[in-house]
């Protein structure tokens, strides 16, 4: 019979995420620069010496909070990139069903809020949150949206443009929702958001069947 692994070191191994999750809710609830590693420590349970034993400076935490924020949406991404022949015309509601989710809850865009806004006193945020947010969740769909066109299923086109076409509607909703949510009468409901735009993107993106001659799409 298997012996319990002792509970120290259980949470030893689980600190770095305690850490990142605490982080979290204080980047998003004070912001980049009024955050402190004493309060990211105390959130966490720890001492600050405890946590300079996994992160050397608050841009690292960070780097690590922003992977932590958009991991799940990655994950999905990166399994869709990976089903080669699931028609795109499956794949682009999937994904944007995916960014909603993940746009609507959690501290996502707070955080996107706070690196607009610090961003110029702080570099280092736009650099981090957009080689390890932006770049990957673009070039990954970029990708997928390259493969379609080879299939010949997705308009020609540069396909990092259409890929911001397909993205860009959602991180705007979202941003609105965060900057005017507590003022705004309607705030987008993400979800539906989504569904919508999956299927008007579609009319666009898709490339017409060989039946289709007089429809929609040549007028």
């Amino acid at each position: 019979m298997p012996v319990d692994e002792p509970k120290w070191r259980r949470r030893k191994k689980a600190r770095p995420g305690e850490i990142v999750d605490a982080a979290l809710e204080v980047f998003a609830e004070k912001g980049f620069a009024a955050a402190k590693l004493d309060d990211i420590a105390h959130r966490a349970g720890i001492s600050k010496p405890t946590l300079y034993l996994y992160f050397d400076t608050k841009e690292e935490i960070f780097r690590a909070v922003a992977r932590a924020a958009v991991a799940s949406l990655l994950e999905a991404l990166v399994s869709r990139a990976e089903g080669l022949d699931a028609p795109f015309a499956e794949l682009a509601p999937q994904l944007l069903s995916r960014a909603a989710k993940m746009m609507e809850g959690g501290r996502v865009p707070a955080i996107a809020r706070m690196v607009i806004g610090e961003s110029r006193n702080f570099p280092d945020l736009a650099r981090i949150w957009h080689d390890d947010v932006v770049a990957s969740v673009i070039g990954i769909v970029t990708g997928i949206i390259a493969r379609a066109q080879w299939r010949g299923e997705v308009t020609p086109g540069d396909p990092r443009l259409h890929a911001f076409s397909l993205m860009g509607p959602m991180v705007m909703a979202m941003l609105f929702g965060e900057v005017f949510g507590g003022v705004a009468a309607n705030p987008p409901d993400l979800p539906a958001l989504a569904d919508q735009h999956a299927r008007t993107a579609l009319r666009g993106l898709l490339m017409p069947m060989p039946e289709e001659t007089d429809g929609w799409r040549t007028k």
